[in-house]
Formats: structure tokens, sequence, C-alpha cells
């Protein structure tokens, strides 16, 4: 398995430095974050989801992707992805991620899935995503970059099986899913090695991060209530070598993409540690069992 990173995980530095950390640290790949940072919040601290440093703005240049280009050429990094936070149904802004994509020559897109909050119906949402789908798939096919959907709370595509729902009448090579463990401890776990059987072709890749559950609340009569946090990836509810035994076991090889948003330690660190972290488990799962 090769390895990349998406650029969210180091709100505070430059696309530019990520790129020659990627190389120092063993990774071959990089996941653009792709979102507008409204001038007010670039007076912000760095953060991961306001003032993020490693973001390249819609508005990006040619001579800027050129740049972006011409760096992780260099230091052999690939561009494997463009992650924009699209609305379904968005085709414009949709075309115009595919645009940047094919231009930096990224393989993947984020596409968009509608939220669900019990404020509509979750057919009215299925049709309605099913729709757009239909039309970024042209689009895809179009510019040779493949669209992915995220396993994600809040969502009509919590569950690799609501995501296999929403994928499965496209063509594999156009549409594909991104899968996210972490996020399906907030909402849509399933036995993991079960919802990668049942995605089969349409697992285009998969993102490390993890998560748990933490008491927020005991009221008198017993009940509780409960909030997930983010943590490192070793300490969370994914049995992160679990899900790379599996991965293995349905004949994954493409890339594990780390996305730790848990703040546990400083950028660089954690950059340097998801790397190593997942490495051990990969070793450790292939190390011989002593059944004396």
């Amino acid at each position: 398995m090769e390895f990349s990173l998406y650029s969210v995980m180091a709100p505070d530095m430059t696309p530019e430095a990520i790129i020659g950390y990627l190389k120092e640290t063993g990774y071959s790949a990089v996941e653009w974050r792709l979102k507008d940072t409204p001038a007010e919040l670039k007076q912000e601290a760095p953060s991961f989801w306001r003032n993020n440093l490693c973001t390249i703005s819609p508005d990006i240049t040619n001579q800027e992707i050129e740049n972006l280009k011409s760096a992780a050429k260099h230091n052999g990094i690939n561009i494997l992805s463009v992650l924009p936070y699209l609305t379904a149904g968005d085709l414009k802004a949709t075309e115009h991620a595919l645009q940047i994509a094919q231009k930096l020559g990224a393989v993947t897109i984020r596409l968009g899935v509608p939220s669900y909050d019990r404020s509509q119906h979750y057919n009215d949402l299925f049709r309605a995503a099913a729709a757009y789908l239909y039309e970024a798939e042209q689009m895809c096919k179009q510019y040779k970059v493949k669209g992915l959907i995220e396993t994600h709370h809040g969502t009509i595509a919590p569950s690799a099986s609501l995501a296999h729902r929403l994928v499965c009448p496209f063509d594999s090579a156009n549409i594909g899913v991104l899968y996210d463990p972490g996020n399906m401890v907030h909402e849509g776990y399933e036995n993991h090695r079960m919802g990668l059987e049942l995605l089969g072709d349409y697992l285009a890749h998969v993102h490390v991060k993890n998560a748990r559950w933490q008491k927020e609340q005991q009221y008198a009569d017993g009940t509780v209530d409960w909030s997930v946090e983010w943590t490192s990836i070793e300490k969370g509810v994914v049995n992160w070598k679990q899900v790379l035994s599996d991965l293995k076991a349905v004949g994954y090889n493409g890339y594990i993409g780390m996305e730790d948003f848990s703040a546990s330690m400083p950028v660089k660190e954690s950059v340097k540690h998801n790397i190593e972290t997942v490495n051990q488990f990969l070793a450790e799962n292939e190390a011989p069992r002593d059944f004396s």
C-alpha cells in the first residue's frame, strides 16, 4: 500500500511546505483541500476548518497550478485528489472542481452528497442525489477524473451499504466510494469486512482517522447523553489493524490517506506518527503468529 495525506490535516503549513515534508516522511501522494477562505478568517490562527493554510482556492490560477505540479514532481509526490465541499446538485461547482483536478493531474475528486437532518424524507434526497450523480458521471467521464462519494455521518451515505446503494447504478470506472471508518464511529458502522466486500470495485480510496464516544451528561433517571470526539488512530473505536487486514483480504491495493483531526500532537509530529503507526499495524499483520 502507498500513503497519501489529505492537506486539511496540516492547517499551519503551506501547500509547498507539506509537499516537501511528505517526501521526508515516506508519503507518496497528497490530496488537496479545495475551499475558499474568506478574508475575515485569514486573520485567525490556523485551524482545520476555518483558516487552513494548506488549502487551495477554487480561484487558483493556472500559474499556481503549474507551481504546485512542479513542486510535487520535484519531490516525487503524486497529486492524488482534489477534495471540495460540493453541494449535491451543484453541477457548475462540480465541473469547476473537475477542471482543477484535471489540470493538477489528480485522478479523483469528492462529489456532493445530501445531508440528512430529519427535515426532508430520505427517499426524496436519494432521488435528488441519484439525478446529480447521473450528470456528474458524464462530467467525470469527460474529464477522466473519478468522482467519489464519502461515507460520512450526517449524510444519506453514512455507511458502506448506503453509499453502495447510491453508486451501484453507475460505472465504477467513473464513480466510486471513499471509505472512511473514522466517520462511521459517529454514524454508519457496519462490519468493515462485510462493507468492503459489498463495495467491491466501487472501493476507490480509504481515509484513516479515529474517534471515540464520550459521556456528556447522565440524568437522574439513568439516561445518558453521548458525543463523539476525534482521537489518535491507535486510541479510538476503529481497530485499524483489523481494517487493514480486511482491506488486504478484499484485494485493496490503493492509497491509504491520512486525515487525523485529533490535534493530539503538533501537525508535523502527527503526520509522521500516522504513517509510522499504520506501517507498524501492517507489519504486525504480516508477522507470523506464535501458537506455542
